[in-house]
């Protein structure tokens, strides 16, 4: 079968050689225009005169388009329409488009857009959360609030509080494509538009709003993008409008994408957070109430905060039972660039709140944090769940064996500060595997005896756990639609609403289609996603594109495989429940009848060789007023412990070692979902560790290159690097019992970060409490806080 097996990416030898073709890379007819944007000097003030006179004039320059040029709608919103395409009467942010170049080439178009000569009326920029909470600029009105039992009383009458406040940096996506459109005019007024999108039809229904058209006179095709992580979810949009609108006007194909550093300084990032926690515990560390208050600053527009925000506080649990929890969130308004998804989607500030939580308790209680996360994870999921129990009761930290008892707190709901009822938890298991197969305590043993010998370098390690949900928040996302061909030479043809961004998800989906008709990989084909081949398409994030489009994919090929047995069982005068696809052949009343051969007897017998398959999520539904219901399919697991070695002198580290078990339930390609696992740690260890956004006083962006932000090299990943796929199966239907796995690996690096502050503990003193990222300096000025 092709699922399951370890199946090389579709497109690796393209990716690896060069001949992988992006936008930039697509033979451009004669005549493509190239497109600029000029840029806001200031972060915040009146937009008084624009003389644009000499843009006009420079070498190459076509035409100049500001505000008021645009023929319909001015905005690229993905949500409440507060995103003008160019701005008109006000600014907002240093890099917003003030007006847009159209020039014969790429160069030609850049070099005008400088030579604008823009009058602003600078006002005094609100830049960060502090500033944002004494302006009271905010979006949503005021804080949003969800609530399970009372946390203030179950605080004030536990045995130990602990509470603390820290500060979580944004990140950059740096994929490696940067953003890039090309618009080419048809006939009739439609418009084709190739995007690097992770949103084909988010980018049809703006390009339609922007040149006044419906839905269907707009083509959107996106082959692959290299890289997108959510940056290509909305931040799309300006690029693809600002071609089409040109692209009417002049009556030529327009091209845009932006260099790197427009890039850095134009597109928004992750949210930065302020997260301030009040917990209270027992004597024997178990979690009475928990209270947090999250601040995230979004930008000057909303685009996709909300929801971003909403699943930082459903994220607040992590993996952790909580009976008691008040959490708050607020989401400023600043004037910097407008913040958006990015893997994890809010999910990784939420968890790491309460990770590090459980570190600060930890160090403040006197026990070992493994323990102490133990001790509070919600129940073992029942039998039917997504893994098995351990063997044996599982020991704590010193190897003795814990009671196989239930424990009250077992006894207790086991649901989510939001309601949602935790049927499927797998972290005891996983827990146990993991600490068992990297030897944990002998090692956290050893990093203690390094450290008593007292001398500069020193070492840390950590745990770390991940639960993270799987669907999108917003129900009517979650859906997703498929079309399947099959030739009459027995080859496949078919297309879904995901796209491919690197993932492999492309690959998983054909071979979910050669499963299901039994055939080789070779027969099947997915070619590029296409609105007009598959229409209202969710973006592909929330890591739901394996499990919608999978299932999509699989609803047509088993209409098709359903069509074809009946019709060879009637031949045969067979029943068609005993039809068989496999081994490139069909099987039927005794014969065996090769794929292509059956396909062509199916095609001769007038049979229909083409179906379409439309699936959506069971048992989602969520209330986001309220912050009550289930907003998630079902959870995804993971576990990571790291070992960090760090120089008190400077504060400089290098992460030694990293171990990570993770559950993607029956893998559909195991070599992709290590793939992903690895990719996912190394990028959460960047967000909390080097990636540094730095913004000075005039709101400019000051890290807006590889020279001065650093994501990690292939030299900052561990020396020793150990993943395997956790061995269960979803316990809900998805495709081949499968679980996601985009998004949950990335806060397996939330463990680097916890380890870091286990070496800068072992310098003395008080708990570090670590801002994130941590960055040598950081490291180093804890140091000399614990020392002193």
């Amino acid at each position: 079968m092709s699922v399951s097996s370890p199946l090389p990416h579709d497109a690796a030898r393209l990716h690896v050689t060069g001949a992988a073709r992006y936008i930039d890379d697509i033979p451009t007819p004669r005549g493509t225009l190239h497109l600029a944007f000029g840029l806001s000097p200031v972060a915040c003030g009146a937009l008084e005169a624009m003389d644009l006179a000499a843009v006009r004039a420079a070498p190459g320059v076509v035409a100049v388009l500001t505000a008021a040029d645009l023929p319909f709608a001015n905005d690229v919103s993905p949500s409440i329409h507060d995103e003008p395409l160019l701005a008109t009467d006000r600014v907002h942010y240093v890099g917003q488009p003030l007006f847009l170049v159209v020039a014969e080439s790429h160069i030609a178009a850049r070099r005008a857009a400088k030579l604008g000569d823009i009058r602003i009326a600078e006002e005094e920029p609100i830049l960060t959360i502090d500033q944002a909470l004494a302006a009271d600029s905010r979006f949503e009105g005021g804080a949003v609030i969800w609530e399970k039992g009372d946390a203030a009383s179950a605080i004030a009458a536990s045995a130990h509080v602990v509470e603390g406040s820290f500060e979580i940096g944004g990140q950059e996506h740096f994929y490696l494509e940067g953003q890039a459109a090309l618009a080419l005019p048809q006939e009739g007024g439609d418009m084709v538009v190739h995007s690097s999108t992770q949103h084909p039809t988010e980018i049809q229904h703006k390009v339609a709003e922007a040149l006044g058209l419906p839905m269907h006179g707009v083509r959107v095709e996106v082959r692959r993008m290299g890289g997108g992580f959510g940056g290509k979810e909305s931040q799309g949009n300006a690029l693809a409008v600002s071609c089409a609108v040109a692209a009417r006007l002049t009556g030529r194909p327009c091209k845009m994408r932006y260099d790197r550093d427009d890039d850095m300084i134009i597109t928004g990032k992750r949210h930065d957070f302020r997260i301030s926690y009040r917990a209270g515990f027992d004597a024997d560390g178990r979690i009475q109430g928990v209270e947090f208050l999250q601040y995230a600053r979004c930008g000057w527009a909303q685009d996709l905060s909300l929801p971003v925000a909403d699943r930082a506080m459903l994220h607040a649990d992590s993996a952790y039972l909580l009976p008691n929890a008040r959490i708050e969130s607020h989401r400023l308004k600043t004037n910097t660039q407008s913040a958006t998804a990015f893997r994890g989607f809010g999910g990784p500030q939420g968890m790491l709140g309460m990770e590090r939580l459980m570190d600060h308790a930890a160090h403040q209680l006197g026990l070992e944090p493994v323990e102490l996360r133990r001790r509070n994870y919600y129940a073992e999921a029942e039998e039917g769940g997504s893994a098995p129990a351990p063997a044996e009761p599982p020991r704590d930290i010193s190897g003795q064996k814990k009671g196989a008892e239930k424990s009250a707190r077992s006894a207790l709901p086991q649901t989510t500060p939001y309601g949602m009822e935790v049927e499927d938890f797998a972290l005891h298991g996983i827990t146990a595997a993991l600490l068992e197969r990297c030897e944990y305590a002998a090692r956290k043993r050893a990093v203690a005896e390094w450290n008593a010998q007292g001398g500069a370098i020193r070492k840390g390690i950590a745990f770390s756990p991940v639960k993270f949900g799987i669907s999108f928040t917003l129900t009517h996302l979650n859906q997703a639609g498929a079309l399947v061909h099959v030739y009459q030479d027995g080859s496949i043809h078919l297309n879904h609403g995901g796209t491919e961004m690197g993932q492999g998800l492309f690959q998983k989906v054909a071979q979910v289609a050669a499963s299901r008709f039994g055939v080789g990989l070779e027969a099947v084909k997915i070619t590029a996603t296409d609105t007009g081949k598959v229409p209202n398409t969710s973006a592909t994030a929330a890591s739901s594109g394996s499990d919608l489009n999978g299932m999509a994919v699989q609803i047509a090929c088993d209409e098709l495989r359903g069509r074809m047995a009946a019709y060879l069982a009637a031949e045969r005068q067979a029943a068609p429940e005993e039809v068989r696809f496999e081994a490139g052949a069909v099987h039927v009343g005794g014969a065996t009848i090769p794929f292509a051969e059956a396909a062509q007897r199916c095609y001769q017998g007038r049979v229909g060789l083409s179906a379409t398959g439309f699936y959506k999520t069971p048992k989602v539904s969520w209330d986001r007023v309220r912050g009550q219901g289930r907003p998630f399919y079902y959870f995804a697991y993971g576990a990571a412990v790291t070992e960090v070695a760090m120089d008190s002198r400077t504060g400089e580290y290098r992460i030694l070692r990293a171990d990570i078990l993770h559950d993607a339930g029956a893998s559909l390609n195991p070599a992709l979902d290590i793939g992903q696992v690895e990719g996912g740690y190394v990028q959460g260890a960047g967000w909390l560790t080097t990636e540094e956004l730095v913004w000075d006083d005039k709101g400019r962006l000051r890290t807006h290159a590889p020279s001065t932000y650093k994501i990690p090299a292939f030299s900052d990943q561990p020396d020793i690097f150990n993943v395997a796929l956790w061995d269960g199966r979803n316990r809900e239907d998805t495709v081949y019992r499968s679980k996601a796995v985009g998004e949950p690996p990335f806060m397996l690096g939330i463990s680097a970060f916890l380890a870091l502050s286990d070496a800068v503990a072992s310098c003395g003193g008080g708990y570090p409490a670590l801002d994130a990222p941590a960055t040598p300096e950081r490291v180093w000025a804890a140091v000399r806080r614990c020392a002193q």
